[in-house]
C-alpha cells in the first residue's frame, strides 16, 4: 500500500506534532472532517445487486498457514452486524512502526481518526447466490492488510464475486498474527476451565510485524523473496477455496460462526482472476506467472520493482493495469511495458487526480485537509475513482473470464475512454527506457 510511502510518513509526522498541543487537539474533530459541510465519511458500499457478507479464514494456526478475509453474495441481515475496519490495536501500532512513528501516539491519532469505521458486509452472514460465483484472489501493499481494500473487495462481492483478501505473511504487511501452541501445563490448566472452544484454547496469539530494511541493505533480494512468497499464499488460498467447494471439511482456527459447508459447490472455477494494489500489483504478475488456473490479473498502480526481468515472456494472462497520475515514474512504467504483447491482451489506464493511497480504504475516512496533508486523497472525487476502478476492473473481467454480465456496458473505460481516464499513462518515456 505505501510503497514509497516517504509523502505519507511526512504527512502523518507533521499532523503528529501538530496534534501534540492541546489548544489543537480541540481542532481535531474539524480538520478530520474537512470542514462542517464535507460528506458523512465511509466506506461506500457495493453498487451491485447482492447483499455482501464476509468472514475471516485461518487455515493451519502457524506461520506457514493460508490467512485471508472472505468476501461473498449473501444473505442480508441487519442483525448480523458490521465488523470493525481495523479489527485489533496492533494493526494501529504495526502501522505506526512501518511510518516510524511512536506507537504511543499515533495508536491514539489513529484510533481517532479511523477506530469507529466499520466493514460494508455482513459479518458470518449466510451465503446466497443463484448461480457460481467466479473467484478474485486479492494481494494488499506494501504496510497494509487484508482489511484496508474493503470498498475494492465489496464492490466485486456485489457484483456476484467471491474474493479472498490475502493477509501476506512474508513481514510486508504492517502487522498479521498466527497462533502458537501452548505448552503443556498451561493447556491442561486451561482444559480445566473450559469446555469449549477446544482448538483455540490451546493457542496463544503470535503477532509479526513490517520487517524494515536493514541500513545498507539492497532492496530488491528481500522485496524479490517477498513476492514469491506472496504469489505462494495467494495460490495457497486459491487451493483452499478449492477444498471448501468441493465439499472437504475445513477447519478454521479462528472458530467464526460462518457456515463454510455452504460454500460447496458455489464457485466457478474455471473463472479465477488475480487482483492487487502496489505490492499487490507485482504479486498479480508473480501469481499469473506461477499459476495458470488464474485466468487473468488486475494490477492497481503497481509496483514493479519486486519483479524478476525474466518472468515477463513467461506470463501467458492478460494483464490490465489501473494507475494513478501522481505514483508513477519512467523506470517502473517500461517494466509494466516489457509485458506488452501482440497476441496477448495487456491494458494499462490512468485514473486523472488520483495518488497512490486512491486505492485502499484511507481515502473515503478523511476529510480533504487531513487526506490530502497525508498523501491519502488526490484532487478527484474518492468515490469517482473508484468507482471507474470497479467499473473497467468488471469490464475487464467480463472480457476475460467469459462471464455473461452486462459489464461490457464499462468497455470503453478499458480503452481509457472516459474525461477523468488517461489511456496508457500520463509519464514520458523515453524510448532507450522502454
Amino acid at each position: 500500500m505505501f510503497s514509497y510511502g516517504g509523502f505519507v510518513q511526512l504527512g502523518v509526522k507533521r499532523f503528529n506534532a501538530w496534534a501534540r498541543t492541546d489548544h489543537r487537539r480541540s481542532a481535531l474533530s474539524f480538520f478530520t472532517m474537512g470542514s462542517s459541510c464535507s460528506n458523512h465519511l465511509g466506506i461506500p458500499p457495493g453498487n451491485g445487486p447482492n447483499a455482501v457478507g464476509c468472514t475471516d479464514f485461518m487455515m493451519d494456526h502457524t506461520a506457514e498457514g493460508t490467512f485471508f478475509r472472505l468476501y461473498y453474495p449473501c444473505q442480508e441481515m441487519e442483525s448480523a452486524g458490521k465488523p470493525d475496519w481495523v479489527p485489533y490495536k496492533e494493526y494501529f501500532n504495526g502501522l505506526a512502526d512501518f511510518m516510524k512513528m511512536n506507537r504511543a501516539l499515533s495508536e491514539r491519532i489513529f484510533n481517532y481518526l479511523f477506530g469507529s469505521f466499520k466493514i460494508p458486509a455482513y459479518l458470518d452472514a449466510p451465503f446466497k447466490s443463484n448461480e457460481k460465483c467466479p473467484v478474485i484472489i486479492f494481494s494488499h501493499g506494501l504496510g497494509a492488510f487484508r482489511t484496508l481494500y474493503s470498498a475494492i473487495c465489496a464492490e466485486m462481492a456485489s457484483q456476484g464475486f467471491i474474493v479472498a483478501s490475502v493477509e501476506h505473511r512474508d513481514q510486508s504487511a504492517s502487522a498479521t498474527y498466527y497462533f502458537c501452541e501452548k505448552p503443556e501445563s498451561e493447556r491442561s490448566n486451561a482444559s480445566l476451565t473450559k469446555s469449549s472452544g477446544a482448538t483455540q484454547q490451546n493457542l496463544v496469539k503470535e503477532w509479526m510485524y513490517y520487517r524494515a530494511l536493514q541500513h545498507g541493505e539492497s532492496e530488491f533480494p528481500l522485496r524479490n523473496k517477498q513476492v514469491k512468497q506472496r504469489a505462494d499464499e495467494c495460490i495457497l488460498a486459491l487451493d483452499k477455496l478449492t477444498e471448501i467447494n468441493s465439499g472437504i471439511s475445513v477447519q478454521n482456527v479462528l472458530e467464526t460462526h460462518f457456515d463454510w459447508s455452504t460454500l460447496k459447490n458455489s464457485m466457478d472455477l474455471c473463472r479465477i482472476a488475480v487482483m492487487g494494489h502496489s505490492f499487490g500489483g507485482a504479486t498479480v504478475i508473480e501469481a499469473l506467472c506461477k499459476e495458470v488456473k488464474f485466468k487473468c490479473g488486475v494490477a492497481l498502480d503497481s509496483w514493479m520493482t519486486p519483479l524478476d526481468d525474466e518472468i515477463f515472456p513467461r506470463v501467458k494472462q492478460p494483464i490490465f493495469f489501473i494507475n494513478s497520475e501522481k505514483f508513477q515514474w519512467a523506470g517502473n512504467i517500461s517494466r509494466m511495458k516489457k509485458l506488452d504483447s501482440a497476441v496477448i491482451q495487456r491494458k494499462m489506464i490512468t485514473i486523472r487526480g488520483t495518488v497512490h493511497q486512491s486505492f485502499p480504504d484511507f481515502t473515503f475516512l478523511t476529510g480533504n485537509w487531513i487526506g490530502k496533508l497525508m498523501k491519502l486523497k488526490g484532487e478527484i472525487d474518492p468515490e469517482l475513482a473508484i468507482d471507474l476502478c470497479n467499473k473497467a476492473t468488471l469490464a475487464f473481467l467480463q472480457r476475460h473470464l467469459g462471464l455473461e454480465k452486462n459489464f461490457n456496458q464499462w468497455d470503453p473505460l478499458i480503452n481509457g475512454e472516459d474525461e477523468n481516464l488517461i489511456p496508457g499513462t500520463n509519464v514520458n518515456l523515453l524510448q532507450s527506457a522502454i
